[in-house]
């Protein structure tokens, strides 16, 4: 009986098994295995196997292959385990956050947004729940997640984001328009967010929020002063806060308005799985011909509904 004969029998025998294999020297084979090839010696089986009348030597290799089947599935079934309790340690531990991007941040490679436990906040925003680590910033992958649904991590995420991480709130005018900056030196600020009633008074029209760079949320409840002026200023602020800051985030300005999520508990709200609604709003101010050009839809509706109770 040659060694080809007796590596084709088992690279068949493993193929029965969903196992693709090819032998790379006399004593070792190539499997492929969830995350890469494991090159297991088979020296000893080769010696026995040729001990094997040919018309057995398929079925000698089928017993090899099911038992190396059984052994991979079950490591990977251990695996699957610890990614469990991982998780579950993690969210003992209240080490999850969630951290905001822009759309693009994980566009590439493509398939990254896919994997990672991640869910649009607004157009043009990704809200990503991360591990916080001493020294990095590590992102989960929804294969981690052990069998907890996704949105009871994003919850816990947003809890532990709320309540272990500092912040610090000041308001002053920009052009006239009072804008508060909701800060601190870590990044996950954005999330406050999802608790905005706790800064703002009755904001009979909502607020205006952005979200430029991750140590800042900036909000403007809109109100007594006009709203022009409101949106201009806070463009305007924004974009200096991108242009000067790291890891900008958008200079995009938000229409906040309270509905659905607000009226939930806010506990209940965070593992809802539903988010703030958050609507692009954008103006064009031409000073020199004194005109304003709304940018989207939601922008001209913000602008009538202010005026037709303060024209």
């Amino acid at each position: 009986m040659t060694q080809d004969a007796i590596g084709e029998a088992l690279v068949r025998a493993l193929a029965e098994e969903n196992f693709a294999a090819r032998i790379i020297g006399p004593t070792t084979i190539a499997i492929s295995v969830p995350g890469g090839d494991i090159n297991p010696d088979i020296g000893e089986w080769r010696a026995h196997a040729g001990r094997v009348p040919p018309a057995d030597l398929p079925a000698f290799a089928a017993e090899f292959a099911r038992g190396f089947a059984r052994g991979i599935r079950k490591q990977m079934a251990r695996a699957q385990a610890t990614a469990a309790v991982d998780v579950e340690r993690l969210l003992a531990e209240d080490a999850l956050r969630v951290r905001i991007y822009p759309e693009a941040a994980l566009a590439d490679p493509p398939g990254m947004r896919d994997a990672l436990l991640t869910r649009t906040l607004a157009p043009g925003l990704l809200e990503t729940v991360v591990i916080d680590r001493p020294d990095s910033i590590q992102p989960l992958n929804r294969a981690d997640l052990g069998g907890r649904p996704e949105n009871q991590v994003f919850g816990a995420a947003l809890h532990a984001s709320l309540s272990r991480e500092p912040h610090n709130t000041g308001t002053d005018e920009v052009w006239g328009v009072p804008i508060t900056h909701i800060g601190e030196t870590h990044r996950y600020v954005g999330c406050r967010v999802h608790v905005l009633r706790r800064f703002l008074g009755s904001a009979p029209y909502g607020a205006l929020v952005s979200f430029p760079i991750p140590e800042y949320l900036v909000v403007h409840e809109i109100g007594a002063v006009h709203v022009i002026s409101a949106l201009e200023a806070m463009q305007a602020l924004a974009r200096t806060h991108v242009e000067k800051g790291q890891n900008a985030i958008s200079p995009q300005i938000y229409w906040w308005r309270p509905g659905a999520y607000e009226q939930l508990p806010e506990g209940h709200a965070l593992a809802s799985g539903q988010v703030p609604d958050l609507r692009p709003v954008e103006i064009q101010v031409d000073h020199e011909e004194k005109s304003v050009t709304p940018r989207t839809a939601e922008t001209q509706e913000l602008i009538e509904l202010w005026m037709r109770t303060n024209a």
